[in-house]
């Protein structure tokens, strides 16, 4: 095998991509010999969520929007995040075979993951996968996830604008955006608008979307797609290409990346505790203290305390 070297992946080597996506992904010890220089060249790209509930048709609407972004003469890299399960800690990616067709063509990479148990459905690898693609040269970086309640808010923090999928008969997820999820969601596409329910739906987020905003704030738009057609498609690509524009104008696209930097260095930073604190000798303490109990008297916080006394 040839030895890796990871200035190819700056002459956008899919060879030399997929393994070092594949060295992060496994956590291995030789990422940090590479990866700061990867980062210096990974802050041009536009990265895109794409996010929604199981069954939206988040895959066929990804394919469309590559096929778009190549007739604009751009280049893409898509990370695919599938639910892992927790038995296996296999992913479901069966429905990327679809983008097989790109599989030849050199301005295109597709990657799937397992989410690894991260609740948002964004796997705290993707990040850095992106990162990669986005060293490349890559033009474009989609994340498609699986939308899972509130915690689709992570995907926040891995992109510049966040596309929010529905479907006609969405109407818990309607519900959901109370709770919070308005805030994440740059647009909303309704997808399989051929479906009874589309224009209804259509109203009710945009009803809810302009009571719940505040004045003269952004109110994300409300439009609607047929993707296994393609209809609509590419008006709501121009769309989104359109608001991104208004957002390095304005200066909402590069406060929003501080935003997100900050918060990639808090997530850095808990889990270097975390693998900090969980030496082996912790580990042991931890199961004899835990196998000893036989009762719920003892509050949780006196065994933290006991686990922590020794960490520095």
């Amino acid at each position: 095998m040839k030895k890796f070297n990871y200035k190819d992946i700056f002459k956008n080597n899919h060879v030399s991509i997929s393994r070092a996506i594949s060295l992060i992904e496994n956590d291995d010890k030789s990422v940090s010999t590479f990866y700061d220089q990867i980062y210096k060249n990974s802050n041009e790209s536009i990265r895109i969520g794409v996010t929604g509930p199981p069954g939206a048709g988040k895959s066929t609407l990804v394919d469309k929007f590559v096929s778009l972004f190549l007739s604009k003469n751009l280049s893409v890299g898509v990370v695919a995040i599938d639910p892992s399960s927790p038995f296996s800690g296999g992913a479901l990616l069966g429905d990327r075979v679809r983008m097989s067709k790109y599989s030849e063509n050199n301005n295109v990479y597709i990657r799937s993951m397992g989410n690894r148990g991260d609740l948002g459905g964004l796997c705290r690898k993707a990040r850095e996968t992106g990162d990669v693609l986005a060293a490349s040269g890559k033009d474009i970086i989609i994340y498609e996830t699986v939308g899972v309640g509130q915690a689709e808010h992570d995907i926040v923090n891995a992109a510049d604008f966040t596309v929010v999928v529905l479907v006609p008969e969405s109407g818990d997820e309607v519900q959901l955006m109370k709770a919070g999820i308005i805030e994440i969601a740059d647009i909303f596409i309704v997808n399989k608008a051929d479906r009874p329910g589309s224009k209804r739906i259509e109203r009710t987020l945009s009803d809810t979307l302009h009571s719940f905003s505040k004045p003269n704030s952004f109110i994300p738009s409300v439009m609607s797609t047929t993707a296994s057609t393609g209809d609509g498609v590419a008006v709501v690509l121009d769309k989104i290409l359109s608001d991104i524009n208004d957002f390095k104008k304005n200066g909402k696209f590069k406060n929003r990346r501080l935003e997100r930097y900050k918060n990639r260095i808090q997530d850095s930073i808990s889990e270097r505790l975390e693998q900090e604190f969980w030496t082996e000798n912790r580990g042991k303490l931890f199961k004899k203290i835990t196998e000893s109990i036989n009762s719920l008297e003892t509050p949780p916080s006196a065994v933290v305390k006991k686990l922590i006394s020794n960490f520095n």
